[in-house]
């Protein structure tokens, strides 16, 4: 039997937004990705507020988030939607 699928595996990467350290040891990563980070996450972000006509930069924490994906795809010589061409 020969293999017609050969299904590649992709890790898709993402951080969350930049908050207060504080405030970021709840914070959640979106559905289906893995939290990478634990505690209040990494120091290596700046969040901003508006106060009136100025905005203050403060620095900030946030967590690396990670989702493992699989992509279909046909091994050499296989073609086609269901990978029997050759």
């Amino acid at each position: 039997q020969v293999k017609k699928q050969c299904d590649q595996k992709l890790l898709i990467r993402m951080k969350t937004k930049c908050v207060p350290c504080t405030l970021n040891l709840g914070t959640q990563c979106p559905a289906g990705y893995t939290k990478i980070t634990d505690g209040a996450g990494i120091p290596d972000c700046r969040y901003y507020l508006e106060i009136k006509t100025h905005t203050l930069s403060f620095p900030g924490c946030r967590h690396r988030c990670e989702k493992e994906f699989e992509q279909p795809e046909c091994c050499q010589g296989h073609w086609g939607p269901d990978c029997m061409g050759k």
